[in-house]
């Protein structure tokens, strides 16, 4: 099982294990690199932990814990974490800022606890087998130890073809569940359950934060400050991606001006010019005076990591977005590094993305639906589409006009996005839709938390932006699995529990001022960086997706042809072989149009894939995740 997760901990392994127990541990040693190795037990040894991430604020944890009598044999900060329960119990984790996913044992009450940071930045899942519970960082650290062939969870994929991710707890593969984001998984006395110690939930009009923007914005930048420096506490060096944009120009810009020396920035670019931002980061480094190395990504880079970026990652995808990430950790791992911070999850916190602003346009448009000019409002927001036109008006009509009549649907906000992503089902075969149990939107709506009808319809957004794409899919597959697919540990300022609460208690005005985004966070940011940086218009990540494939009217790899095959789309029977044969013909004729065909070839593709590797356990042949020779560095 341990050598599975091998790319997440090369650095060594550890084992224990005693009667009903057994922990493994693969390690990335990054702190106290001679003494922290795993597993770390209490001083008596009744308590051990194996754990994957980090406890950023060990040493004021160590230095309280040791003050309170525990005695400490490593310096690592693994080993607050066992002295932590012993001192409060499974209130523990409450005491902690970091990401983590964490199994520990007590000796004494035979009680097994598995427990998952906040956001859900590191992966943590478990399943039920006979009398007895594995458990792991991925799940093909449990495919050797389980009873069955592993297969496919039906309804996780409905899900996946909706929101991009399955809904936690659920997995790709039956019988398997992850621990989910801010949860403790008890295991005693053969009985299994879970409880939440931290909630995404949002202040109400009578207990926003008070004060002037301008001191909000001072006390955002004090406590951004401090959360990056909890996270440059490494025994390694410390890097930063650098995208060029607001969030990760700004972490960068916060290293710097704590006196982080002779910081290392990594990047990457596209040969598409309408997706590559070099010029903007080249500029920003050079702003911030850092060592900057930057990595070019072919079309052709894509399609050859594509199995292996699906391997990493144990799900389908709807876009390729997350192998370009792959070739960028590639490419720190080359320069010798394996901690880098990045600007992710400050969308999601302070309101950033199109979508944010796509729901207040929505909500203005659906007091007057038969107005034909607030919709025109939405051209403001992709300057880069062409929606000039009597096509594109059409267009914005019949995309963002979905759901326009439930404007107090609790999913309004996102009902535009599922509803397109949900196209791709129509790809499933008629026997796998029958096998569906319920409607995926009715299903998370159903898990929404009581208060969530009282929130501000701004935060109703972003509480289901970050319980569905961050946690699902960006934090994981774009984001964890890609890191480490190269041994890279991705640390992310903004998602500092302190931060995310601090922004929960704002005002939506203080997020977005009528459509200008993260407005507080820009106004606490403003003296750290250049005023061109703060005033960019925001340009979301992409990556080239049919077009990775299928450019330059080369032929697709031989991977490609053979997944899509109606051979094959028989032999797994998730997709209608008519449908996916049609979608080939409008590509080979260059007839592909909009998201929904990207969405579709990519989840029938991925999806094909998934099941070679993980169902019939076949060796695709095909490049590594590495970085190509199209890569550069300066001073």
């Amino acid at each position: 099982m341990v050598a599975e997760l091998t790319p997440r901990g090369p650095d060594g392994t550890g084992y224990y294990s005693a009667a009903g127990i057994g922990l493994g541990h693969a390690r990335l040693s990054i702190i106290d690199l001679e003494g922290g190795g795993q597993p770390i037990h209490n001083e008596d040894r009744t308590v051990w932990t194996v754990f994957n991430g980090e406890i950023f604020n060990y040493v004021e944890l160590r230095r309280d814990l040791e003050r309170r009598g525990h005695r400490f044999y490593t310096h690592s900060d693994t080993e607050v974490i066992v002295h932590l329960y012993d001192e409060y119990g499974d209130d523990f984790p409450g005491r902690m800022n970091g990401q983590f996913a964490i199994a520990l044992w007590d000796t004494r009450r035979r009680r097994l606890l598995l427990v998952r940071d906040r956001p859900g930045i590191l992966p943590l899942y478990f399943s039920r087998q006979d009398n007895r519970l594995l458990f792991a960082s991925e799940v093909k650290g449990l495919l050797p130890a389980m009873s069955n062939r592993p297969e496919l969870n039906f309804a996780a994929l409905d899900q996946l073809m909706t929101f991009w991710a399955p809904t936690s707890p659920a997995s790709l593969f039956s019988g398997v569940e992850e621990v989910s984001p801010a949860e403790m998984v008890i295991v005693e006395a053969g009985q299994v359950r879970r409880r939440r110690y931290w909630e995404w939930d949002f202040a109400t009009d009578r207990d926003y934060l008070t004060g002037s923007t301008e001191s909000l914005a001072e006390e955002l930048s004090e406590l951004l400050l401090d959360a990056t420096r909890l996270r440059l506490r490494a025994d390694v060096p410390v890097g930063a991606y650098l995208s060029g944009g607001l969030d990760s120009s700004g972490i960068a810009a916060l290293v710097r001006h704590l006196g982080h020396p002779d910081l290392h920035t990594f990047s990457i670019g596209f040969e598409d010019p309408g997706l590559d931002e070099r010029e903007h980061q080249v500029r920003i480094s050079k702003y911030l005076d850092t060592r900057h190395a930057s990595v070019l990504c072919r079309h052709g880079d894509i399609a050859a990591i594509f199995p292996q970026v699906i391997r990493r990652t144990e799900a389908p995808i709807l876009r390729t977005a997350p192998a370009p990430m792959a070739i960028l950790s590639a490419l720190v791992r080359r320069h010798d590094y394996k901690v880098v911070l990045t600007g992710e999850g400050a969308d999601e916190v302070f309101g950033g993305y199109d979508l944010f602003k796509e729901a207040k346009i929505r909500q203005f448009w659906a007091r007057q639906p038969e107005s034909m000019r607030r919709p025109m409002l939405l051209r403001r927001l992709y300057p880069y589409l062409d929606l000039n036109q009597r096509g594109g008006q059409a267009y914005l009509k019949r995309f963002f006009g979905q759901g326009l009549d439930q404007p107090d649907s609790p999913g309004f906000s996102h009902l535009p996005r599922w509803i397109t992503t949900g196209k791709t089902r129509e790809f499933l075969s008629s026997d796998l839709r029958a096998s569906l149990p319920n409607d995926p939107v009715e299903g998370l709506i159903a898990t929404l938390p009581e208060s969530f009808g009282t929130w501000h319809p701004f935060n109703r957004a972003q509480y289901l932006e970050a319980k569905t794409l961050m946690a699902g899919y960006l934090l994981n597959s774009q984001g964890d699995r890609m890191l480490m697919a190269n041994s890279v540990e991705g640390r992310f300022p903004f998602l500092d529990h302190r931060v995310i609460e601090f922004a929960n208690r704002l005002h939506p005005r203080h997020k977005m001022r009528v459509l200008n985004e993260k407005y507080l966070l820009k106004r606490a940011l403003a003296k750290y960086l250049p005023a061109e940086t703060i005033a960019r218009f925001k340009q979301p990540y992409r990556a080239p997706d049919i077009a990775a494939f299928f450019g330059s009217g080369a032929s697709p790899p031989d991977y490609v042809t053979e997944c899509l095959s109606v051979r094959s789309l028989h032999e797994t029977g998730y997709f209608d072989p008519q449908r996916v044969q049609h979608l080939l013909r409008k590509i080979e004729h260059g007839r592909v149009i909009g998201f929904k065909d990207n969405m579709a070839f990519l989840a029938v593709l991925s999806t094909q894939l998934w099941h070679r590797i993980f169902i019939d356990r076949q060796d695709i042949p095909v490049g590594q995740i590495t970085t190509s020779d199209a890569s550069n560095s300066y001073s």
